[in-house]
């Protein structure tokens, strides 16, 4: 067990304080979202450390939401391969669906399970490892959570940052508000990260081993289907000539810019078509008025569209916007497009995942606020295969109608450079758990 200095177990004290008063406040929270998706107020007990049908010596992988899991498929596949178990965690209905349904197949054959990551609280962490007894834990993307990761190190059990970064807002505040915080990743057993820059911030936190893995988005497998899908939509559409826009994982508070920017857009090219998808489903409602609001023609996939995506009957030719009101098919989504806006960064929230777009060849741009894609939005950047946009209607009119359209081979062959992290985390993983077991590091704790 790593030591804990007297203003970290203070810190501590503090947090367990926080948590007391706060739970009432989380519970009504769960109760409330579920009235708009059921799924928050189910399963409720996981929340508190509860493990329905455990799988001892599985890996632990937490992705807390829908980005996250995906970011982390390709590496569940090949743990999967390799003979492993898996423990999902999520945090987010949408997170927890897509984990079932992408691992059915291995949820029914005893390979792999899903829950709720539990609350943040003492005993609610360590009810949930003695029960899941997990080997190892890997926490995807941002995801830091310290009494889960105090608790582990004090049970024996290797936590490791997967897939890792330390966003400049997060490590900047941690340098002057939150240092008791900061310090606490140290109890992590290893991290697998990003980029140079970002194994400098998990370093200076006194997380060690720190190995630079990539980003495993660039190593996602593209579903031929959905492509095939989305082509075959764009003609249906009657846009096969028609310049189409995909706007991507818009998020609360971006909709009036954006569908402000859609009319002005077709002011100066009429005939664009384009293709709305918001972010999260509980919005799919409330973005349909406001794009209607707006004075725009809205079809929703929904309405439309059968499971495979093809129409149901006669689809209008007058469509302005289609609205991507489901889950799992951005890919569809995106081979429609000519241009694509990927959403979160024209609040501050920040920019959601760019690796899809590019994935495609497709020209992309975000909002100013990128620093939740720090890697690899830089790079992308800086080899002109990504372009900001400001919070001006008109400005992002003018993009659409004069930027670049067509697949460019910068974009592949920028994609192609950034490949192969799966092959390096899969390195970093048993190299880190070869650490956590040698006799040193068994020594210092006690196993669960």
């Amino acid at each position: 067990m790593k030591p804990r200095p007297p203003s970290m177990r203070l810190f501590f004290a503090a947090y367990s304080l926080l948590w007391a008063v706060v739970l009432p406040l989380v519970l009504v929270y769960f109760l409330r979202r579920g009235r708009k998706d059921p799924l928050y107020a189910r399963h409720l007990a996981e929340r508190f450390g509860t493990v329905p049908a455990p799988l001892p010596g599985a890996v632990w992988v937490h992705t807390v939401s829908l980005g996250e899991f995906r970011s982390a498929v390709p590496l569940l596949m090949a743990l999967l391969a390799r003979g492993e178990r898996l423990h999902i965690t999520c945090m987010t209905p949408a997170g927890r669906r897509e984990a079932e349904t992408i691992l059915a197949d291995r949820i029914a054959s005893g390979a792999a399970i899903v829950t709720w990551l539990p609350l943040d609280m003492a005993w609610t962490c360590r009810r949930f490892l003695k029960a899941a007894q997990p080997k190892a834990g890997i926490l995807m993307e941002m995801e830091f959570w310290p009494r889960l990761i105090e608790t582990a190190d004090r049970l024996g059990v290797p936590v490791f940052f997967g897939n890792a970064q330390y966003p400049e807002k997060t490590f900047q505040r941690d340098n002057r508000i939150t240092r008791p915080l900061g310090r606490a990743m140290g109890l992590a057993a290893g991290a697998m990260v990003k980029s140079d820059l970002q194994r400098e911030r998990f370093s200076a936190r006194g997380v060690a081993p720190v190995h630079v893995t990539g980003e495993l988005r660039f190593d996602q497998p593209v579903p031929a289907h959905l492509v095939r899908a989305g082509q075959a939509l764009r003609e249906s559409l009657h846009a096969a000539a028609r310049p189409v826009v995909t706007i991507a994982s818009a998020i609360e508070g971006e909709d009036d810019l954006l569908a402000a920017a859609i009319r002005m857009t077709r002011e100066l090219q009429p005939e664009t078509l384009f293709v709305y998808v918001p972010r999260a489903p509980e919005r799919f409602d409330r973005v349909a008025a406001i794009l209607q609001d707006a004075g725009l023609a809205v079809l929703r996939r929904s309405d439309a569209l059968g499971p495979d995506l093809g129409p149901k009957g006669d689809l209008p030719d007058d469509v302005q916007v289609l609205l991507g009101d489901s889950m799992g098919e951005m890919y569809a989504y995106l081979a429609m497009a000519d241009r694509v806006i990927v959403g979160g960064g024209f609040v501050p929230k920040g920019a959601h995942n760019i690796s899809e777009p590019l994935a495609l060849s497709k020209p992309v741009w975000v909002g100013a606020h990128i620093w939740t894609i720090a890697y690899p939005a830089q790079e992308a950047l800086a080899a002109g295969v990504l372009q900001i946009l400001p919070n001006d209607p008109a400005k992002i009119a003018a993009a659409m109608t004069t930027g670049p359209a067509a697949p460019d081979d910068d974009v592949r062959a920028f994609f192609a450079d950034h490949a192969g992290a799966l092959d390096k985390t899969l390195a970093a993983f048993d190299a880190l758990m070869r650490g956590a077991a040698s006799p040193d590091a068994a020594s210092s704790a006690p196993r669960p």
